[in-house]
C-alpha cells in the first residue's frame, strides 16, 4: 500500500508549520508506516567533497537499483535539508540540482569553515539505510608578504628575508627561488583555531651578480595556483676596473710615437673619485691626465713603468694597471723582416722535405723490382730439372753446364 504524493506534501508543511522539522524522522517513520519497503539490493551511494572557501559544494545522494523510496539528506546537525525535492531548511544556499527515484543532488553555495563536516544520506527502506559523505573546506592564505632584513645590502653580507603565508587551511608549504635557482628556507608553523599561519625564513650571502635579481616566494597549496610575491636584491659593491688602449690600437709602443689610454670604472653606487698614478715612481711632466684618459704625445724609454687606474666609491676602492716597454723606432720593421726570413726558411724546408720523401718512394719500387728480377736467374731451370738433386745444381748457378763456360788464355 502506497500512500499518496498529496499526503505526504500535507502532512510535511504541516511538520514544518509547527516547528517540528528538526524532528522529521518520527513523521517519516509514522509515514512509512502505511508503505511497504523491499530493499534487498538497494543500497546508497556518495563521494566526500572538497571545496574552497567561496566556491560552491554538490552533495549527490544516489540509489542503485532503487525501489521509489524516500531519499533525505541532513546536515552534521541532522537537520533535514531535504525530503525528496522539499527543502524544510531555512537556508537558501542550498539549492535541489536533480531529483529521481534513484539520486538527490543539492549544491551548496558560499561555503564556509562552518559548513565543513558530515552530511548524511538516508533512504527510508525496511530497515532505513544511511551513509555519509564529508565536506572539506580548503583556505587559501590571505596574505603573502615578504620582509627583508636590508633594504640594501653591500656585497658579501648574509641578509635574512622571511615570507608570511597567513590564515590558511591547510598549512601551505612556502619555496624561496633566487631568480631560476630553487632555495632552501627553514618554515615555521602556527595555528589559530582552525587556520595555519606558516613563516619560512631565508638566508643568503649576497654578491654583485645578485643586484636587481629577484627573490620569489612560492606557494603550494591545494586551495590556489601560481600564487607567489617577490622582492628585488640591492647589492652595494665597490668599482671594477679596466684599462684600454686606445691608440696605438695595435703594435708595439714604439719611441716618438703618442699613446693614448682610457680608465672605465663600474660600481653601486657609480663611482665619483677617479685617479691615474704612476706605481713606485713620479708621473712624468710631459704626462697629460685629462679625465679618465692619460694621454703621452711623445714615447721614450724613460716612460717605462706601471701606470695604475684607481676608482673609489662608497663601498671601498679598486684599480687597475697597464705595464708599459717602450721600444725602439724600427722595431717594427725589424720584426716583420725576421717574420718575412721564417717564412721564407720555413717554405723552402717544406719543399725539400717533399722532394726527399718523392725520391725514397721511387727508390723504393726500384729496388723491390731489380731485387725480384735477381731471385728469377738464379733460380733459372730449376723448374724443368728431372729430380731434385739437378735442381740444386741448376739453381747453384749451373756449374756443370760447360757451354756456359769458357776461359781464354793469352
Amino acid at each position: 500500500m502506497y500512500v499518496s504524493e498529496h499526503v505526504q506534501r500535507r502532512d510535511l508543511n504541516a511538520a514544518v508549520q509547527q516547528g517540528t522539522g528538526t524532528t522529521l524522522w518520527q513523521w517519516i517513520r509514522q509515514l512509512s508506516a502505511g508503505r511497504c519497503f523491499v530493499s534487498d539490493g538497494q543500497n546508497l551511494v556518495t563521494e566526500d567533497v572538497t571545496v574552497v572557501e567561496g566556491d560552491v559544494a554538490t552533495i549527490s545522494c544516489r540509489v542503485k537499483n532503487s525501489d521509489d523510496s524516500v531519499i533525505q539528506l541532513l546536515n552534521p546537525n541532522r537537520q533535514t535539508i531535504y525530503f525528496r525535492d522539499f527543502r524544510p531548511l531555512k537556508d537558501s544556499r542550498f539549492q535541489l540540482v536533480n531529483f529521481s527515484n534513484s539520486e538527490l543532488r543539492v549544491s551548496l553555495t558560499n561555503v564556509s569553515i562552518s559548513d565543513e563536516g558530515r552530511y548524511f544520506c538516508q533512504l527510508y527502506t525496511d530497515p532505513p539505510q544511511e551513509i555519509y559523505t564529508t565536506i572539506t573546506v580548503l583556505v587559501p592564505p590571505r596574505n603573502l608578504v615578504i620582509d627583508i632584513q636590508k633594504e640594501t645590502a653591500v656585497e658579501g653580507e648574509e641578509i635574512e628575508l622571511n615570507c608570511t603565508a597567513m590564515a590558511s587551511r591547510p598549512a601551505t608549504t612556502i619555496r624561496w627561488f633566487k631568480g631560476n635557482k630553487e632555495l632552501t628556507g627553514k618554515s615555521e608553523v602556527e595555528q589559530w583555531s582552525d587556520m595555519y599561519t606558516v613563516t619560512s625564513q631565508l638566508l643568503l650571502k649576497v654578491g654583485r651578480e645578485d643586484d636587481g635579481v629577484p627573490v620569489i616566494c612560492l606557494v603550494d597549496h591545494p586551495a590556489v595556483k601560481d600564487l607567489q610575491t617577490q622582492r628585488y636584491l640591492e647589492v652595494m659593491y665597490k668599482p671594477q676596473v679596466r684599462v684600454s688602449q686606445n691608440y696605438p690600437l695595435q703594435g708595439l709602443t714604439r719611441e716618438g710615437e703618442p699613446l693614448e689610454l682610457t680608465c672605465t670604472a663600474f660600481g653601486k653606487p657609480q663611482p665619483t673619485d677617479m685617479r691615474w698614478l704612476r706605481v713606485d715612481d713620479e708621473m712624468p711632466q710631459h704626462v697629460v691626465v685629462s679625465g679618465s684618459n692619460l694621454l703621452i704625445s711623445n714615447l721614450n724609454k724613460t716612460d717605462n713603468g706601471t701606470y695604475r687606474c684607481e676608482a673609489s666609491n662608497a663601498v671601498g676602492k679598486s684599480h687597475a694597471d697597464y705595464m708599459l716597454f717602450v721600444y725602439d723606432s724600427r722595431a717594427g720593421e725589424e720584426g716583420a723582416i725576421r717574420s718575412v726570413d721564417h717564412a721564407v726558411v720555413g717554405g723552402v724546408v717544406a719543399v725539400v722535405v717533399f722532394a726527399m720523401l718523392c725520391l725514397l718512394i721511387i727508390l723504393g719500387r726500384y729496388f723491390a723490382r731489380h731485387k725480384g728480377t735477381y731471385f728469377t736467374h738464379e733460380a733459372k731451370g730449376a723448374d724443368d730439372a728431372a729430380d731434385a738433386d739437378t735442381a740444386i745444381i741448376n739453381a747453384e748457378g749451373g756449374q756443370n753446364n760447360s757451354e756456359e763456360k769458357k776461359e781464354y788464355f793469352i
